[in-house]
Parts: structure tokens; C-alpha cells; sequence
């Protein structure tokens, strides 16, 4: 006998990974934004000039949560590979991307930082692209859920760089401070 294990166990194995990976990811990334007060009611954001390529708010919601459901679905691929050359690689780097992606809602919603934050999704952009490489060499099918992703944090590398560009002097101050005040008038 030289296999390890069966079809079957296979299949079984990645259907388990799935089942705690999924969410995982999906919790991960529904927490990062709930925690920055991330989205349209957030002050600071919507008084921000909206560059004309800005989706509908809904839309954001929608696309995170097929993003984060296909890489659950790829990671879970990657991690069931074993014994595949670069499968601990292509684990880690994927887990580096996770963290800087969670990382991006706080920056730009809760410390108010255009800037930085367009900064970070460069290093998101670099990270996706090693990622789905990396994930090409282990899973092919797995690097390929990872492409709507890649595609999404382009995306939003140029919705970020207009929104720097439409909104100058619109980061806040280094320490998560207001930077737009509203005043109400009795």
C-alpha cells in the first residue's frame, strides 16, 4: 500500500479544515472592522470627499465576506497538503498578509491615517501577489480562489490613493484623535 490516506480522508480532512478555517478567517476580518468603527457611520469617514470610482457601501460588506469565505477555502487547501514542497512557506506568508490586512481597517478608520494605510495595502498588494505564488506551487486551485482577492486589494490600493488624493490633510493625528469635528448649531 502506498497510500497515505484515501480519497476519501482526503476530501474529509479538507471538508474539516474548511469548517474551522471559514469562520476563522471571517471572524478575524468581521472583528478588524467592527473594532475600528470601520464602514459609512464612522464621522471621520463620511465626511471624507468620495473619490467617483467609490462603490456603493454595501457592496464592501458583500465582497469581504466572499473574499474572506475563498481564502478560508485556499487556506484550508494549502494546510490539508501535507508533505507538499513550500506548504509551511506559503502558511506563513498567507498568515503575514491576514495579519497586515487586519491591520488596514484600524489604521484607516480608527487612527484616521489615509496615508499609512495606503502605505500598508502596498505591502497587502506584495503580500496577496507572494501569496497566490506561493499557493500556485502547492495548490494550483487554491491560488486561483486567491485571485478575486488580489484583484479586491488593487482595488482598493486605488480607491485608497484617491481618497488621499481627494481629501489632503484629511489624516488625523498619529494618536487615533479626530480629525474632522462636528459642530451643531442650536
Amino acid at each position: 500500500m502506498t497510500e497515505l490516506a484515501s480519497p476519501g480522508q482526503l476530501r474529509a480532512s479538507l471538508m474539516r479544515w474548511a469548517l474551522v478555517l471559514v469562520p476563522g478567517v471571517l471572524l478575524l476580518g468581521t472583528l478588524s472592522g467592527r473594532l475600528a468603527q470601520s464602514g459609512p457611520d464612522n464621522a471621520w469617514f463620511a465626511a471624507l470627499v468620495k473619490p467617483g470610482i467609490y462603490p456603493p457601501p454595501a457592496a464592501f460588506g458583500i465582497v469581504w465576506t466572499l473574499l474572506y469565505v475563498l481564502m478560508g477555502l485556499a487556506l484550508a487547501m494549502i494546510v490539508t497538503a501535507r508533505g507538499a514542497p513550500g506548504r509551511g512557506l506559503a502558511i506563513g506568508v498567507f498568515a503575514l498578509q491576514l495579519v497586515l490586512n487586519l491591520a488596514w481597517s484600524p489604521l484607516f478608520f480608527g487612527l484616521q491615517q489615509i496615508t499609512y494605510s495606503l502605505y500598508l495595502l502596498l505591502a497587502i498588494d506584495l503580500g496577496v501577489l507572494l501569496t497566490v505564488v506561493l499557493f500556485w506551487w502547492v495548490r494550483p486551485l487554491a491560488a486561483a480562489l486567491l485571485l478575486p482577492y488580489l484583484a479586491w486589494v488593487l482595488f482598493a490600493t486605488l480607491l485608497n490613493w484617491q481618497f488621499l488624493g481627494a481629501n489632503p490633510g484629511a489624516d488625523g493625528p498619529l494618536g487615533g484623535g479626530e480629525a474632522v469635528q462636528t459642530v451643531e448649531f442650536k
